[in-house]
């Protein structure tokens, strides 16, 4: 505020109508201007002796008005001139024309500042009387006639103080009401900005943390009223997780440090905890210290970075998943192709019989293990097709009301008509096989499960969850059962790789998230919704598609059928090759080996036999690779039968990935059957009529 003083201001107004009382003002406020005072005084000192006096008294600047109405002229004009008269001596009786009330009246109405005395010889008129003409009586002094000296100049000086100081007082005040209005304007902002700020924000008292204030949003957190938190403290509200750390906090401010993005989680009155993302600054509020709360909600934040973190952990499982694939499948190949072998040479009386169902079960259980890796890292080889989900799913509940037991019951529920989706139906029942089985595990003692089809017409935005935007038609298969259910933390992580309630040794923790994966790859998504004792039930949606549904033969294991032709095996892996051989010979057919797609040509040259099919391994040693040695060999024969196999996954087999989705593609780990079966089946195909390797193949076979 501006405390400087406004410049003194002595300017004097006397209205009378007799001239000598306008002498006598005169020489009683301006004593310097006066020829004959100077000579008295001089006068004075001589007769008497003394020096002659020097007046120190503040000499005043006196201007003369003889009629009401000519004073009011003057006041105008000082106005104008912008140098106000601070006061004005005003005699009450100036006949003719306005007497002394009416022209102080007159005057106030254009400028109240004015001090006013009132000189009188007579009581015309009471002080009442003048309060009720004038109307403005803390500027108003009464002076009676005859007057003395000292009393003029008294009134003088302390009029024309006043007027100074009323002004300061002014300024001061039209300052204040500035600051004030701008202080109002602040508050304003400051609590717009507070009340409509998108992060939850809190005012508390400082140190004891009392919350004073909150925000919309705040409340919305928290999850109840404003009167429920004003005057608490948040240990009063068990508001943080760990209360211990937010005390920290405090601490930290009352040694003047910074609070700044301190992650933390916060507790609403129904129990649940989100991520929060802390700050602390000291405010004043009412000249007492208060702190200002600003915990930024992060939960969905933290979610997607927990994904992100999943799907980088996935994709280096996946990697790791796709470079051992290929030896660990070959290796288990081999290792079901001899349990095989003996299988078929034993009885099924033998003691043995049952290890080597053992050995065939663990290799199976280990290629489901690696194929689980390889689905939900979307490395997996699938074959899509137009399938009718009710179809595949009616087929499918024999096998689940095996792998579920006899106390647990199926209950399936098929809408109508319903369209195809395009999918792996491979893949399809391996959903519901993980399902299947946590179902079972869920109800120890038995229960209900039911899965229904329906379609759904969806339009909704992209969700943490499902980061699409969905408007269409999609197929829902609903998967419920009755067990044990989940709480909010568990549900929050049962896609999780690796995750699991089970004890040790029950589960690999893979089964729900291949399942999302395999949804994720099928462009479809996933709900949950579950409660402790209440029953688990999943919606998973996939795309309608717009062709009609396919038909789909079912793979039977039929008995092995022997053959006379001629294969050519091109395999670098040692024992797998030799085993392939072995059983294609104990069908009846002639074998030709190679460990690499060089040698295979060699071998095709010195054949003194013609070649009915090549069996290649897709990724071979030595600069040709099992496409081009078909491609080779299809020149030098057309019509050639070609079979491709491989234990890679896409990422890892090459530039030739088409020809794993072929129907001429056969995929490791495979049992001595499928093998003799797919050999068998591919020769009896009928050849393409255009004779072209990239179309001949094709008319073979896939089981998968």
């Amino acid at each position: 505020m501006n405390k400087t003083l406004p410049e003194p201001n002595r300017r004097i107004l006397v209205v009378d109508d007799n001239t000598s009382i306008h002498a006598d003002f005169r020489e009683i406020l301006c004593p310097g201007s006066s020829q004959k005072t100077s000579a008295a005084n001089e006068l004075e000192a001589a007769i008497f002796g003394d020096q002659p006096q020097v007046c120190d008294d503040t000499v005043f600047e006196m201007d003369s008005a003889y009629q009401g109405e000519e004073a009011l002229e003057m006041v105008k004009l000082s106005l104008k001139e912008q140098r106000p008269y601070a006061m004005a001596f005003v005699d009450v009786r100036m006949p003719p024309g306005w007497d002394g009330i009416e022209t102080v009246a007159r005057i106030w109405e254009v400028y109240p500042a004015i001090q006013i005395v009132i000189c009188t010889a007579y009581s015309d008129y009471s002080w009442n009387e003048m309060r009720a003409k004038v109307g403005q009586p803390d500027s108003l002094v009464i002076l009676k006639k005859p007057f003395d000296n000292i009393e003029v100049q008294q009134l003088a000086h302390a009029l024309t103080k006043k007027w100074s100081l009323n002004l300061q007082a002014e300024l001061q005040l039209k300052e204040l009401s500035k600051t004030n209005a701008s202080l109002a304007i602040s508050e304003e902002r400051f609590s717009k900005a507070f009340n409509e700020n998108p992060v939850p924000s809190a005012i508390q008292s400082f140190p004891d943390q009392r919350i004073v204030d909150v925000n919309e949003r705040f409340l919305q957190v928290m999850g109840c009223s404003r009167e429920d938190l004003i005057g608490q403290t948040p240990a009063d509200l068990k508001m943080w997780e760990k209360q211990e750390v937010a005390d920290q906090w405090y601490e930290a401010m009352v040694r003047q440090e910074l609070v700044r993005d301190q992650s933390a989680k916060i507790r609403s009155k129904g129990g649940s905890l989100r991520e929060m993302q802390v700050s602390l600054s000291p405010v004043a509020m009412g000249g007492q210290p208060h702190a200002l709360l600003l915990a930024q909600d992060v939960s969905e934040r933290v979610l997607l970075e927990r994904q992100l973190r999943q799907a980088q952990k996935m994709e280096a499982i996946g990697q790791l998943a796709a470079g051992v694939a290929h030896d660990f499948n070959n290796i288990l190949t081999v290792i079901q192709g001899h349990a095989g072998l003996l299988q078929n040479k034993l009885k099924q009386t033998d003691p043995e019989i049952k290890s080597l169902e053992q050995i065939s079960h663990s290799a199976t259980r280990a290629a489901t293990l690696v194929r689980q890796l390889l689905m939900f890292s979307r490395k997996q080889v699938m074959q899509f097709k137009h399938l009718d989900i009710n179809d595949l799913m009616s087929n499918a509940i024999k096998m689940l009301e095996r792998l579920v037991g006899e106390h647990v019951e199926i209950e399936f529920k098929p809408e109508g008509l319903v369209p195809a989706i395009y999918a792996d139906s491979s893949m399809m029942e391996q959903i519901l096989m993980n399902l299947a089985v946590n179902a079972r595990d869920a109800m120890p003692n038995g229960g209900h499960v039911t899965i229904s089809t329906s379609v759904k017409t969806i339009h909704r935005a992209a969700t943490p969850m499902d980061p699409e935007l969905r408007d269409g038609q999609f197929i829902c298969i609903t998967f419920s059962d009755t067990g044990t259910g989940m709480d909010t933390q568990i549900l929050g992580r049962i896609f999780e790789p690796f995750f699991t309630t089970k004890p040790a040794g029950k589960g690999t923790g893979l089964g729900l998230s291949t399942v999302f994966g395999i949804v994720r790859q099928h462009h479809g998504w996933l709900d949950v919704e579950s409660k402790p004792s209440q029953g688990t039930t999943f919606h998973i949606y996939f795309p309608t598609s717009k062709e009609p549904a396919e038909k789909t033969e079912l793979v039977v294991d039929n008995k092995l059928r022997n053959g006379r032709e001629t294969v050519l095996v091109a395999e670098d892996e040692e024992p797998l090759r030799q085993m392939v051989a072995h059983i294609l010979r104990i069908q009846g057919y002639t074998v030709l080996e190679a460990e690499s797609g060089r040698q295979a040509i060699e071998v095709w040259e010195r054949a003194a036999k013609h070649v009915d099919l090549l069996l290649t391994d897709m990724v071979m040693p030595g600069g040709v690779m099992g496409s081009e040695l078909a491609a080779r060999l299809s020149q030098k024969q057309p019509g050639l039968k070609v079979i491709y196999t491989s234990g890679y996954s896409p990422g890892m087999a090459g530039k030739d990935t088409s020809l794993l989705a072929g129907p001429n593609f056969l995929p490791k780990p495979y049992s001595i059957g499928k093998l003799a079966q797919f050999v068998r089946e591919c020769l009896d195909a009928p050849p393409k009529q255009n004779g072209r390797h990239e179309t001949s193949a094709a008319t073979c076979l896939s089981y998968s």
